[in-house]
């Protein structure tokens, strides 16, 4: 498969891209600064040069063409302004959105946030309470798109210790934490997992293997 990821130099988007190289797809990766591309490279990836901030709709088709899938893995980042976070964790994911459709590129995987689709609490922090609105508002936008075969995953908290391959997969989980190792390693597999098309996953550590649990979640019936 050909995979464009949208923040291609993110700190899951560079472990997804090894794992995809690995498994012989060529991956591509959308970077806004130019430094950054040799480690796309070392990762196995494609660097391109894509501001989805910036970036007209026809832009972002023409890089593409040819594609199979699509995952968007961008984000504003905790250090971000407040209107930074609707621009990149809403506004890219649309963008891309719009111009999968137009380039003819069906399948989407997007990483969204557990809590995104509810409204958290009073005391919560009001950036952080933007960046769950933000990623809940992109959700339900492509969730509207009749031509897009998504999945939508929502990790709990991220944590950048070693991976353990075993992972709480399911429509509803409980509140935890998550490595980042094992969520690269599950998008790679819900990418060429059909039977997770339509659904909204969310993921914590576990107990179960990776690629059994994407399975298994590919094969219960949609909600």
């Amino acid at each position: 498969m050909r995979i464009v990821i949208a923040g291609g130099h993110g700190k899951i988007a560079l472990r997804l891209e090894r794992l995809l190289a690995d498994r012989g797809h060529t991956v591509v990766g959308f970077i806004r600064n130019p430094d950054h591309a040799n480690e796309l490279v070392a990762a196995g990836a494609e660097p391109v040069l894509c501001d989805l901030e910036r970036a007209s709709v026809e832009e972002v088709v023409e890089h593409l063409v040819g594609a199979d899938a699509v995952v968007f893995a961008a984000g504003a980042g905790p250090d971000s302004t407040r209107e930074r976070t609707m621009t990149v964790d809403f506004g890219g994911a649309v963008l891309l959105a719009d111009a999968a459709e137009d380039a003819g590129v069906r399948r989407y995987v997007i990483v969204s946030s557990m809590g995104a689709s509810t409204r958290p609490p009073a005391d919560t922090d009001p950036d952080f309470a933007l960046y769950l609105k933000a990623k809940g508002e992109a959700d339900e936008d492509l969730r509207s798109r009749g031509a897009l075969d998504l999945t939508i995953l929502r990790p709990g908290r991220l944590t950048d210790d070693p991976g353990t391959g075993l992972i709480a997969l399911s429509e509803s989980e409980g509140r935890g934490a998550i490595r980042r190792d094992d969520v690269a390693a599950i998008l790679a597999e819900l990418v060429t997992e059909p039977g997770t098309i339509g659904k909204t996953l969310e993921v914590v550590g576990g107990d179960v293997p990776v690629a059994e649990a994407v399975k298994y979640a590919g094969a219960k019936p949609r909600p």
